[in-house]
């Protein structure tokens, strides 16, 4: 049986409900801050002496992203939001059992962030659980509102989307995912033996919230932010070549996860996609098999090809 073959529903699992925030390092911070606050268009909510904190314009909490000043670039942890904080207690404990160091996070220990768990992974990433943060809104009314901000500034993602990490062995973080924190596994590549290469898993009823693919453990492919539709992505390459931004790759559409893409590099070398379209994952979804020989298609569905800057989550 292929991996991912009766697959078994996560909606009355545990209530991890997004991905909430990630932690990316950065040598040079306020380069860094410029370029995504200028090119993307996200906004500064605070910064502080080794940290700059980020947000999408229609993302209501403090943060979703968090750049840290460090020696070399990467991701520091993913973190995902839950309902409560009783929920905290119930993961804490599956996660021992899964064999995880597991410690707690105290109120404020974070910025804006409450309660919260954090956590090694088989892939060595570090995430964190956590109920609350601290909110700042959208910069609209509640009453009566318009579309969106007059002010908004560059590419402009109204949120954080999805991130990409690499492991050495996928499928025991596939198990991971599932077993421990309930993740619901959409689509899969399988080697021709039947081996996982990249899986996508949900919890946001989206395409995925978080993926993995063959790679280093602890490494960042990219994270993403969503645009609202395709010419949103194709405004978004305008802009990136207009402030001098090499594309990596699009933009384009990916087979897997049906998502229409460009991908390209903040200044320090962390990829960055911004990421449009898909589909809803209902409660009864069935995961979908790439196989091998259709590696090309998968990833980029125009070009039907790996492109030379992703021939390193194949080889």
């Amino acid at each position: 049986m292929l991996p991912g073959a009766g697959h078994e529903d996560h909606d009355g699992a545990m209530p991890i409900y997004r991905l909430g925030h990630v932690e990316v390092r950065t040598p040079d911070l306020d380069l860094c801050a410029a370029y995504y606050t200028e090119v993307l268009g996200l906004i500064e909510v605070e910064r502080d002496p080794g940290h700059v904190y980020l947000k999408g314009w229609d993302e209501h909490d403090h943060h979703s992203v968090v750049l840290t000043e460090a020696s070399r670039y990467g991701v520091e942890h993913v973190a995902f939001k839950t309902d409560t904080v009783d929920d905290l207690e119930e993961y804490e404990s599956v996660l021992e059992r899964y064999g995880c160091d597991v410690e707690r996070v105290k109120p404020d220990e974070e910025r804006a962030l409450g309660d919260a768990i954090r956590f090694d992974t088989p892939s060595g990433h570090v995430m964190e659980i956590y109920a609350r943060m601290e909110k700042v809104g959208n910069g609209l009314p509640m009453f009566n509102p318009p579309p969106m901000p007059a002010d908004l500034v560059g590419i402009a993602p109204p949120r954080l989307d999805h991130c990409l990490l690499t492991a050495e062995n996928v499928p025991d973080m596939a198990r991971f995912m599932g077993e421990a924190l309930g993740f619901r596994l959409t689509e899969q590549m399988v080697s021709n033996e039947g081996h996982q290469l990249i899986v996508f898993f949900e919890r946001s009823h989206q395409p995925h919230d978080i993926a993995f693919t063959r790679g280093a453990n602890g490494g960042l492919h990219h994270f993403a932010f969503w645009l609202d539709s395709w010419s949103e992505v194709g405004r978004a390459a305008d802009i990136l070549r207009m402030n001098g931004i090499d594309i990596d790759v699009g933009p384009t559409r990916h087979g897997i996860t049906r998502g229409h893409t460009v991908y390209f590099f903040d200044p320090v070398g962390n990829r960055n996609e911004v990421f449009s379209g898909g589909y809803k994952t209902d409660s009864d979804w069935e995961t979908i098999t790439w196989t091998e020989d259709q590696f090309g298609k998968a990833l980029f569905y125009y070009e039907n090809k790996i492109v030379d800057s992703f021939v390193s989550i194949y080889t």
